[in-house]
């Protein structure tokens, strides 16, 4: 071999042997399109709601509560969580700097079935990065603001598919639905609706402007994996979030009010600072491998891993074994400016619909009014819903 072609191999040769020695491949690293740079993902950090104000039971904007008040224990009373934080990366993407994770700033404006949607955001290349995947619903959800509501979305940062308010902005998340739904029977997905606030099973294999959904593709490893650990006195602890749960429930169905007094006087374990979870942090409990209407019988139950807690059974309005729903200290309002007249719940059981059938899947996320009989009622509601504490580890 001549000399100049020998010098000509030596880049040749010396990338050969970074590969060997250091065992890139480009489909499981960063790739060749990746700039070399996979986001560090802090699991299971846990975001603030954006909550700030507190609210009576019929919606309005109340201040001045102290501990031992009958309203206190609402979300703004603790602010727990990381403060929301994002850097615009000025490339169409949008870093959080509390999970790590990178997040496609403009969506897509297409419909798309939850197949197609996974498909897309596997085959998306956006400035460089070709690793780009469905977010889990517990991701998709770290971004939900409910600051202000409609939209439930800090929009300096993030944009909405069909660039405007409405209720149809419905986002897919990777969580296929193990159980059987009205809607779309034993072919459901969840997903997060960042307007309206809500999380849903919808139907995966539904087209088109109306049955389709849209989809924020999302880099970095998993975020969202719970590290339980049983502590042998009724508590489990949840390693990853810092956060001690009580294994039972309250086993019995109380108002909203009556549900944070209940939090806030409880002692239990040797604690006393017990508390009712905000709804990113119920949220962060559920299992989406567990359904009551599971076709599966090793996966009927409610949606909450077996091994460490446990759920008052129900009858539920259909004559249907079933779980209940769970409060969080968090309220909501139906639309923009209006009074925060309901509370967040959290579907342990099927979300059912007015019938009691499975209509938006255990584990949805939807609110209900804060007492039988309050404003904007629309019947079918529960207004006693069940209570499982939390307190935090430090």
């Amino acid at each position: 071999m001549k000399p100049e072609n020998l010098l000509k191999m030596i880049p040749v040769l010396t990338m050969a042997l970074m590969v060997t020695f250091t065992g890139c491949k480009k489909d499981d690293d960063a790739g060749d399109d990746n700039n070399g740079i996979v986001p560090e993902v802090n699991n299971y950090l846990l975001i603030a709601t954006g909550q700030t104000a507190t609210y009576d039971a019929d919606g309005n904007v109340i201040t001045g509560l102290n501990p031992g008040d009958e309203l206190y224990g609402q979300d703004a009373n603790y602010l727990v969580g990381e403060t929301m934080s994002y850097q615009d990366n000025e490339d169409g993407t949008i870093t959080d700097q509390n999970t790590g994770l990178m997040w496609q700033q403009i969506p897509s404006s297409d419909d798309y079935t939850w197949a197609e949607a996974v498909e897309y955001c596997e085959s998306l290349e956006l400035n460089g990065y070709d690793d780009w995947r469905m977010p889990s619903c517990k991701e998709l959800y770290s971004i939900s603001d409910f600051g202000s509501g409609w939209p439930y979305l800090n929009t300096d940062y993030f944009n909405l598919a069909s660039g405007h308010v409405t209720k149809d902005e419905q986002f897919w998340s990777s969580n296929y639905y193990v159980g059987v739904t009205v809607e779309g029977g034993s072919n459901s997905a969840m997903g997060v609706n960042h307007v309206t606030g809500h999380i849903k099973a919808y139907s995966a294999e539904a087209t088109g402007p109306v049955g389709g959904k849209y989809v924020r593709a999302v880099r970095g490893d998993d975020y969202g994996i719970n590290e339980y650990v049983d502590n042998g006195d009724g508590t489990i602890t949840d390693n990853s979030t810092g956060l001690m749960w009580m294994q039972d429930d309250n086993g019995e169905g109380i108002y909203w009010v009556a549900a944070l007094t209940y939090a806030e006087n409880s002692e239990f374990a040797g604690h006393s600072n017990w508390r009712l979870p905000n709804v990113k942090e119920l949220q962060s409990i559920v299992d989406y491998g567990y359904s009551p209407s599971a076709t599966d019988e090793l996966k009927v139950g409610p949606a909450i891993d077996p091994a460490f807690f446990t759920c008052t059974p129900i009858i539920n309005e259909a004559g249907n074994d079933d779980y209940g729903y769970y409060w969080t200290s968090t309220s909501a309002s139906f639309t923009s400016g209006e009074p925060y007249y309901y509370a967040w719940y959290v579907a342990f059981g099927m979300a059912v619909d007015g019938e009691g059938q499975d209509f938006h899947g255990a584990g949805g996320v939807r609110f209900d009014t804060k007492y039988e009989g309050g404003p904007l009622g629309e019947g079918g509601e529960r207004y006693y819903n069940y209570v499982r504490l939390v307190r935090d580890v430090q």
